[in-house]
């Protein structure tokens, strides 16, 4: 039975925006008031990649002269100009449905619950009501397919015991037999931290994210910027489709991870195309890797850090002979964007997994992270991240200040301390980070700004003392007092 075209993605309401609720792609590139992407962090990461990839699909300028010229206006034009044209690429359900493999259908069907990480299935035990399985309608599924293609987690829950590609053997164990689902190639091991520029709108943001064909001629994709997948799906794992998508940009951002198909109960799920990793310098654009290193590393998310606490390593680039980490949508998006716009935004952001045995999962400790800091143009320069990360060593001070004299207070009572210490510590950086984009603006107006933020700083500190560090008996008030922490040096250093 055929299956009929219905719901597009161009002009059905699917995508959340912040403020406004769900809009079309077409509404996407015609309203520039829309601010910003709603939904948790890897929907916004999702998504963001597929509208850069239309993006790219539809305009990529020469090089920088060129892409300045297109503006986000002229951008958002051509993107128009190419839903027209590839409108029927682009419906949910049908023959060509979007981003998914019909081929697949001999595949085991999954319920939706069961791939949603935030979806409390099996044995796991549900403690909020965030967990439990719901209907979804087909915006959410239309979503849904956008995220797995990326950030798919990995496991059992794949059937790899179907294989699209003649001879193919990456969806087999040494033992001939079907293996776990990797993880998705924009979620990694424990959960990669992904940043982009933001500009004051959405548009804006593409705009400043867009790739020109003299840039990526030096990113590490041989195949240059491929082709988008909607235009061209992959009949298999390893065909020729799926090799250029492999060494591909558009492979990167629309990495199709897992061969899908939406049916009444759910879809059929399995292991799609399988990418290189960074482990030999192959990483989504968005993604921040350090290669100079013998094994080269990369910045996952951290619960415990947020993502603002990672500026200064994102934008080591700005100090001469840095080295260190480098993203590829950062670097070569803030030299530029500096020159044409006077405020933009750095967001950074990412879930966190962990995995056992081969089976990925979020646990108690795990979630979602991100957070947005906006920077000046007429500050950036050497002489504002100079500061800025001198700023941030004293603060990442401040917090072992914290922690030794929590550990110290209870170690005086003859008790273990090292769970309130760190509990201390990290008051310290959740206090601290309501004052991060005073700091980062101080840092580029002058020293006697940065003097009276580290006043708030020393009393953020001396808060999270005082939270854990009681001293309301004696005993309490003597060990409260021989390891009240001292500030003075802080308060006292400066940049001169």
């Amino acid at each position: 039975m055929t299956v009929e075209n219905h719901f597009n993605l161009v002009v059905e309401p699917w995508i959340p925006i912040a403020d406004v609720g769900r809009v079309s792609l077409k509404q996407i590139f015609s309203e520039p008031c829309y601010r910003a992407l709603g939904g948790n962090p890897i929907q916004k990461i999702a998504l963001t990649k597929l509208l850069l990839a239309i993006a790219q699909a539809a305009d990529t300028p020469k090089d920088n002269e060129v892409w300045e010229t297109l503006g986000s206006e002229g951008l958002a034009k051509n993107c128009l100009t190419y839903l027209e044209k590839w409108h029927d690429s682009f419906y949910l359900y049908g023959a060509k449905p979007f981003l998914q493999i019909p081929a697949i259908s001999e595949a085991k069907t999954q319920s939706i619950g069961a791939v949603l990480p935030e979806i409390a299935t099996g044995n796991t035990t549900i403690l909020n009501a965030l967990q439990i399985e719901i209907i979804l309608h087909d915006a959410d599924k239309a979503l849904l397919i956008v995220q797995l293609m990326g950030f798919a987690l990995g496991g059992k829950k794949t059937d790899n015991a179907i294989v699209l590609s003649a001879g193919y053997t990456g969806k087999s164990n040494a033992k001939e037999k079907a293996s776990t689902g990797k993880a998705g190639a924009s979620l990694g091991f424990m959960g990669f931290l992904h940043n982009f520029l933001q500009g004051e709108s959405l548009l804006e943001t593409l705009w400043l994210n867009l790739f020109t064909q003299e840039q990526i001629g030096n990113l590490p994709y041989t195949q240059g910027l491929g082709v988008a997948p909607w235009e061209n799906m992959p009949k298999g794992e390893q065909c020729e489709t799926a090799q250029m998508l492999q060494n591909s940009l558009m492979g990167r951002l629309i990495p199709l991870s897992r061969f899908c198909l939406l049916n009444d109960n759910g879809l059929h799920y399995s292991e799609g195309i399988t990418h290189l990793d960074y482990k030999v310098g192959m990483i989504d654009p968005s993604v921040a890797i350090n290669a100079a290193t013998k094994d080269a590393k990369v910045l996952w998310v951290d619960v415990e850090r947020r993502p603002w606490r990672f500026l200064t390593a994102l934008l080591g680039f700005m100090e001469a002979n840095s080295g260190g980490f480098e993203c590829h949508y950062v670097r070569q998006g803030l030299l530029r964007a500096r020159k044409v716009v006077q405020k933009f935004g750095l967001w950074s952001g990412g879930l966190r997994v962990s995995s056992n045995a081969g089976e990925q999962y979020v646990s108690g400790t795990d979630d979602f992270v991100e957070s947005v800091t906006f920077m000046n143009s007429d500050y950036l320069g050497e002489h504002w991240y100079n500061a800025l990360k001198l700023e941030m060593a004293e603060l990442d001070q401040l917090a072992k200040i914290v922690y030794g004299a929590t550990m110290g207070y209870f170690k005086d009572q003859k008790a273990e301390g090292k769970k309130q210490a760190a509990t201390a510590s990290n008051l310290f950086w959740q206090l601290s980070e309501r004052k991060f984009q005073d700091l980062v603006e101080a840092c580029g107006a002058g020293e006697d700004q940065t003097k009276t933020l580290r006043k708030d700083f020393a009393q953020f500190a001396s808060t999270a003392y005082n939270t854990y560090c009681s001293n309301d008996t004696a005993r309490q008030l003597n060990a409260w007092a021989e390891n009240l922490p001292n500030f003075g040096k802080y308060l006292k250093t400066t940049r001169g």
